[in-house]
């Protein structure tokens, strides 16, 4: 018979595997840290859960940094490390700078999951079961995340600038990113459903409240409230993406696409006469399928080129190569 240890840690490493589908694939296993950090979600999540507790926006700002991760040469934390005299790394690139945050609460993750076992699991890794851990807090579904990434030792500030689809970018441009990233048609329009929850900034939403003509009025009046039309001007202001229900993982971002109320201009292209409004249609009547689709896609997005095996390092500290 088990004894009571093993019988909690067995409990405790299935606190990993929510709805025990997926599997393996290049490499990455649902169970590949069940014998050397089985402690390892239960401590991710009780953070993550303290921290959103705290700030609520905070949950959104964790789940994009999985996304600028994956969408810059691969799901590999190259995003965390921190430039340096002789190291230049991607938080300076222009989609990051002055925009992705929570960094302090990965460091506070990392160090936790360090004392419980040190040298074991990677910053990517983290990322992955911290993006999902946030998603289901905020009211959204969980799923089994597939783990064995390891950390690259490299950053690119260029690829940051050229490989994530900017708020600015037409719908072309959006289905031809997330193609050149092995995504399809369906995982874009189920990704952007990450808009539910988050704030942008005033100055990747002025050009569209102000002169575009496929936005609602009422909608456009508000958000101008807050966003001055000049400039310069209230730059970094923040509007939730989701203006409805910024803090709830829910499928009311589709809802307001649907009565032209996207925030950004790359929001509003999904729903706006092209190949992708029918799915909108699909998940603003169906959250059930938004969630199904939004989970099938987090895990084809975490599946981009990640580093394992030998390649790459295990970092002991996220910002910086061992």
């Amino acid at each position: 018979m088990a004894s009571p240890s093993s019988f909690s840690k067995a409990i405790l490493t299935l606190a990993c595997v929510v709805l025990l589908v997926g599997g393996t694939s290049a490499q990455l296993s649902i169970y590949h840290y069940a014998e050397t950090c089985p402690l390892l979600c239960p401590t991710v999540k009780s953070i993550v859960q303290a921290e959103i507790a705290k700030e609520a926006r905070m949950g959104a700002s964790l789940l994009r940094l999985f996304f600028h991760d994956c969408f810059v040469n691969g799901c590999d934390g190259s995003n965390l490390l921190d430039d340096t005299p002789t190291f230049t790394g991607e938080k300076n690139a222009a989609p990051n700078k002055n925009s992705l945050r929570g960094f302090e609460v990965v460091d506070k993750i990392k160090s936790a999951v360090e004392k419980v076992c040190p040298g074991v699991v990677s910053c990517a890794d983290l990322l992955a079961i911290i993006s999902r851990d946030a998603v289901e807090i905020l009211g959204g579904p969980g799923w089994d995340v597939k783990l064995g990434r390891r950390d690259a030792r490299t950053a690119s500030q260029a690829a940051a600038n050229n490989s994530i689809p900017p708020p600015t970018n037409n719908l072309n441009a959006l289905i031809s990113s997330f193609q050149n990233h092995g995504l399809s048609q369906k995982d874009l329009v189920a990704l952007y459903g990450a808009h539910t929850v988050g704030q942008a900034r005033c100055t990747n939403f002025r050009a569209r409240i102000y002169n575009e003509s496929n936005i609602d009025g009422s909608f456009a009046r508000a958000m101008q409230s807050n966003c001055p039309s000049v400039s310069g001007v209230g730059d970094n202001n923040l509007d939730g993406l989701d203006f409805q229900s910024a803090t709830s993982f829910d499928n009311t971002y589709y809802v307001n696409l649907m009565r032209k109320r996207g925030l950004l201009h790359s929001d509003q292209q999904l729903f706006n006469g092209g190949s992708t409004d029918s799915l909108i249609r699909t998940y603003a009547q169906s959250q059930e399928t938004f969630f199904k689709d939004f989970v099938a896609s987090m895990i084809n997005m975490g599946d981009i080129k990640p580093l394992t095996g030998s390649n790459g390092e295990i970092r002991k500290n996220c910002r910086r190569i061992n």
